[in-house]
C-alpha cells in the first residue's frame, strides 16, 4: 500500500501544479495604464468616487434636488461597481455660470473622481463641460437642454445629456401655438443665459418658418426691470408670450402681466414645470402652458421608493433622466475597469474607455425613455409635451 501511494504523489503533485496554472490562466493578469486620458486607481476596497454638480440651493433648488434624489435611487440601487463601494460627493452649481465654472474646477481638482452627474442649468454646463473635459472627465447631465451644448464646433467631448436638446422643444412649442392655439404673432421674454435665449430662439426660428411673426424678443433684467419690459410687451398686442426661465423670473412675470391686464396666451418651460413653482403662484399660473419632457409611465415600485426615501411625490421632472443618466455611467465605469493587481481588487478606470463605452450606447431603455448617444453627446430621445395648468396640477394636452 505504501508503494502505491508513492508512486501516486508524483501524480498528483502535477495534477495540482496543472490545476493551479489553469486557475492563474483565468484570472485577469494586472495591466498598466495605457489609456491616452489615463487612469483613475481604485485601490482594493475603496470606494469609486462620482460627483454631482447640481443646483442644491437657492430659488430652483427643487430641480437639482429632485435630480440628485434619482442619482441617490440609483446608488441604492447598484450598491457597487467592479467590487467597490460608490461614494457620492455633492457640489451646488448655484444654475448659474459663476457656480458651474467654480463647481467644475472644485471637482476637477480631484484626479480620483471618474464622472459627474450635471449641471442642473445650461448657464452652470457650458464652463463647466469645458472645463471638466480638460481635466478628461466625463460629465453626463439630466436637464441642460440648450443647443449650443452639443453643436459641431462648440461641444465639449467629456460632455453627454439624457434630456433632449431644444432645437426639439422650441419646435414643439412654436407647432402647438401656430397649429393647436391658431396664433399668429408671439413675443418672447429670456433672461439671456444660453437656456433661455436658445430656447426662445428656437421657437421663434419654427414659427416663422410656419408663418408667424415673433414681434419681440425682450431680455429680462432683474428687479423693477420686469415691470419695465412688460409694460413695453403690453404695447405689442401679442397673441402668445413665450417665457422660459426660472422660478424667481417666472413669477416676477407673472405678477406684471396680471397687473398690466396682458390676456395673450402665456406658455412657458420645464424651468417652471415644478410643484414649487405651482404652490408660489396659485391662481397666476392657472391656464398658463409649459413646454417639458413627455410624461412617461413610472413603475409603482420606483414610485413607491422615491415616496418611502424622501417623503413625497417627486418635486420636479428629472428623477428619472438622473437615474438614467447615473446608470449608463456606472456601465461605463463597469466596462472601462481593468485589474491593476494580482493579489487585491486594485483597478484601474480608463478615462478615454469610459466615454467610448457612452459613446456606444444604442437603444438602451432607461426610466426616461430609449437612450441613444450621437458623437456629439445627445443621447435622449426628443419627447416633448405641452402641459396646462389644471386645478393645481400640470395636466398633458399635445401631443
Amino acid at each position: 500500500m505504501e508503494a502505491c501511494v508513492k508512486k501516486l504523489l508524483p501524480r498528483l503533485l502535477s495534477l495540482a501544479v496543472i490545476v493551479s496554472l489553469s486557475v492563474s490562466a483565468c484570472i485577469a493578469k494586472p495591466t498598466t495604464c495605457s489609456d491616452p486620458l489615463g487612469c483613475v486607481t481604485v485601490n482594493n476596497k475603496e470606494s469609486i468616487k462620482i460627483a454631482v454638480l447640481l443646483t442644491l440651493s437657492g430659488p430652483d433648488k427643487p430641480y437639482g434636488e429632485d435630480a440628485l434624489r434619482g442619482v441617490e435611487m440609483a446608488i441604492a440601487d447598484k450598491k457597487e461597481l467592479a467590487g467597490h463601494p460608490i461614494e457620492l460627493i455633492q457640489v451646488d452649481d448655484h444654475c448659474s455660470a459663476e457656480g458651474g465654472e467654480a463647481g467644475a474646477q472644485q471637482i476637477a481638482a480631484d484626479p480620483t473622481i471618474v464622472g459627474v452627474i450635471g449641471a442642473t442649468c445650461s448657464s452652470a454646463s457650458v464652463p463647466a463641460a469645458k472645463i471638466l473635459s480638460a481635466a478628461n472627465m466625463v460629465m453626463i447631465s439630466p436637464s441642460s437642454t440648450a443647443p449650443s451644448l452639443t453643436l459641431a464646433g462648440q461641444h465639449s467631448t467629456g460632455f453627454f445629456r439624457t434630456i433632449y436638446n431644444d432645437r426639439a422643444q422650441g419646435k414643439s412649442v412654436a407647432e402647438f401655438v401656430f397649429k393647436v392655439l391658431g396664433l399668429r404673432t408671439m413675443s418672447t421674454l429670456h433672461d439671456g443665459t444660453p437656456y433661455s435665449m436658445e430656447l426662445q430662439a428656437a421657437a421663434c426660428e419654427n414659427f416663422e418658418k410656419l408663418g408667424g411673426t415673433c414681434l419681440g424678443r425682450i431680455q429680462l433684467g432683474g428687479g423693477a426691470d420686469v415691470d419695465h419690459k412688460i409694460l413695453w410687451l403690453s404695447k405689442l398686442h401679442t397673441d402668445a408670450v413665450y417665457f422660459p426661465v426660472y422660478t424667481e423670473d417666472g413669477i416676477a412675470v407673472l405678477n406684471a402681466i396680471k397687473k398690466q391686464g396682458i390676456t395673450s396666451a402665456l406658455i412657458s418651460s420645464e424651468s417652471l414645470l415644478s410643484t414649487d413653482f405651482l404652490q408660489q403662484t396659485g391662481d397666476l399660473s392657472r391656464g398658463m402652458y409649459l413646454s417639458g419632457p413627455a410624461p412617461v409611465a413610472e413603475s409603482a415600485s420606483f414610485s413607491e421608493k422615491y415616496r418611502a426615501a424622501y417623503g413625497e411625490d417627486p418635486i420636479a421632472t428629472y428623477h428619472l433622466q438622473a437615474y438614467d443618466a447615473a446608470l449608463m455611467l456606472f456601465t461605463a465605469i463597469e466596462q472601462a475597469s481593468t485589474p491593476a493587481s494580482s493579489t487585491d481588487n486594485t483597478i484601474y478606470i480608463q478615462r478615454q474607455a469610459l466615454r467610448d463605452s457612452i459613446l456606444r450606447v444604442r437603444g438602451v431603455l432607461g426610466l426616461s425613455g430609449t437612450l441613444t448617444c450621437s458623437e456629439l453627446g445627445d443621447c435622449a430621445e426628443p419627447r416633448i409635451t405641452i402641459f396646462q395648468v389644471q386645478d393645481n396640477a400640470f395636466t398633458p394636452i399635445y401631443p
